[in-house]
């Protein structure tokens, strides 16, 4: 082990190297875990993750995080000290923002468990934020949207309304991805959020935008001035919404409005899970509430309980009124 002590004291630099020499005795001879900082666990986190897709934010907390938690033992990383630096990420930005934190703190602290390097993490409890509504456009209002866009943004915008891919899919698309003759795409698993490839069925609408841009790239789909587009949360996007008098609405939710309109027009919850991609069947059922048509069918179910009661079948007008007067009863 080779270190510097930070020291020109020859006496502090030789209790130093007396207390390393003494920890590691311990962890030959009696077992003790070596004394882990959260630097080695964040380290440790980032190697092992480097398949994630979602590494790059990772990158971006641990380097707020590494301000605070720089140098302290994991063991030392109790539920207090942790919460007292995500209260200051909350007064900063906002709960939910806190929590995503939380998230990646509990998530590290749990694979040192299984590192070996922690008996059990802290329990954290997240922080309550209020429930938000998914955020999606009717056809009016995404016509208006498309027409105050420049061209090459109205292509990608409603190609992701006919497709429901993510912005990164989009700006990434490549030609080699496409069969126009059998009218679908693919996106490869590396490109993928959840890591699974992903059969993208082409509609008329897509296929025809896709031919559009045949013969500006060689290799990309979508160009502007004969370059691949890396950034849509432009000036020209924000001025598009401000001219249709849109507001609180970011280029994701194009996937949002792609999804409301499937579930309105009848698609399956499971379908819509296969056609966005999404890892698990919750991350879709916060637009089931859009289609209460699928419930109908089930609903008179407990009413018939009642027309056997009172003899007779009953229509729902008759069935709604009697109720009410044995309510009022």
């Amino acid at each position: 082990m080779r270190c510097s002590a930070r020291t020109e004291d020859k006496t502090q630099a030789q209790e130093l190297h007396d207390r390393l020499k003494a920890e590691a005795w311990r962890q030959v001879k009696l077992g003790d875990r070596p004394n882990y900082t959260w630097d080695d666990a964040g380290v440790r986190w980032l190697e092992e993750k480097a398949h994630k897709a979602s590494l790059v934010t990772d990158k971006i907390f641990l380097v707020w995080l590494q301000d605070h938690f720089r140098g302290v033992p994991i063991r030392d990383l109790n539920r207090d000290r942790i919460m007292a630096i995500l209260q200051i990420k909350k007064q900063q930005t906002s709960s939910s923002t806190a929590n995503h934190y939380m998230a990646l703190i509990r998530s590290i602290l749990r694979a040192a468990v299984e590192w070996g390097w922690l008996d059990y993490p802290p329990l954290l409890r997240p922080y309550k934020t209020p429930t938000q509504r998914v955020r999606w456009l009717t056809p009016e209002q995404a016509i208006l949207l498309l027409n105050e866009l420049p061209q090459h943004l109205r292509d990608m915008a409603a190609f992701s309304l006919a497709t429901g891919l993510r912005r990164s899919n989009v700006t990434g698309l490549e030609w080699s991805q496409l069969d126009l003759s059998r009218k679908v795409a693919w996106i490869h698993a590396d490109q993928a959020k959840a890591r699974k490839p992903i059969t993208v069925p082409l509609d008329d609408v897509a296929v025809s935008i896709i031919r559009e841009q045949i013969g500006k790239h060689t290799t990309f789909v979508f160009t502007y001035n004969g370059k691949p587009v890396t950034q849509v949360n432009t000036k020209a996007w924000k001025n598009g919404l401000l001219r249709a008098g849109i507001e609180n609405f970011r280029w994701h939710d194009l996937r949002h409005t792609w999804a409301s309109w499937h579930i309105q027009a009848g698609t399956p919850l499971n379908t819509l899970q296969d056609l966005g991609g999404w890892h698990s069947s919750e991350m879709v059922r916060k637009y089931a509430h859009l289609s209460p048509e699928h419930l109908a069918q089930y609903a008179h179910h407990a009413g018939q309980h009642l027309q056997s009661a009172y003899g007779t079948k009953l229509s729902q007008s008759h069935l709604v009124g009697v109720i009410k007067d044995d309510v009022i009863a």
